[in-house]
């Protein structure tokens, strides 16, 4: 099975809460390389509860996606809970969705621009009232693909958790 069909009853899910909600969700992928994202996509009708998103590859990517200036990010590492949140916040308020949901990592197989050890990611949800949570996750393992799959499924699951007990 692939990752994809493997995450979709969750997706649908997700999708199920929002849509009974009326809201609608924006993505920031980090290390997860778009899987957050596509996952959610392979739910018909998406349009319904997903605004947009991106993958957040580099400080332009960031720059555009979450459009908070630089001196925002200060004393922020790139797999950090606080850095995280930034983008959750960001990603919902410039998007204009009611919650934002964002992946932080070190996938591993190169070194990560902040020094963060491989193997870790921190996820974060930004919903409405500026309410936030965090979840971070650590394999501490450098293969990358592995580790992608599990940041993605870690994500979410916290997303979902989120939803389910923020009625």
């Amino acid at each position: 099975m692939s990752l994809l069909a493997e995450l979709h009853p969750q997706a649908a899910r997700i999708a199920a809460l929002l849509r009974a909600r009326g809201e609608k969700i924006a993505v920031a992928d980090g290390a997860t390389g778009g899987l957050l994202v596509a996952s959610l996509l392979t739910v018909p009708g998406a349009l319904d509860f997903f605004v947009g998103g991106g993958v957040v590859y580099s400080l332009r990517a960031r720059d555009v996606l979450f459009d908070l200036p630089r001196d925002a990010y200060r004393g922020a590492t790139g797999t950090s809970e606080h850095y995280a949140l930034l983008q959750a916040r960001g990603i919902r308020d410039n998007f204009q969705a009611d919650w934002g949901l964002a992946e932080s990592g070190s996938v591993g197989g190169s070194t990560h621009p902040s020094g963060a050890p491989a193997g870790r990611s921190c996820a974060a949800v930004a919903g409405p009232l500026d309410t936030m949570w965090t979840h971070v996750t650590v394999t501490g393992s450098d293969e990358r693909i592995a580790n992608m799959e599990t940041f993605a499924r870690a994500a979410l699951a916290h997303l979902e958790t989120v939803l389910s007990e923020a009625r």
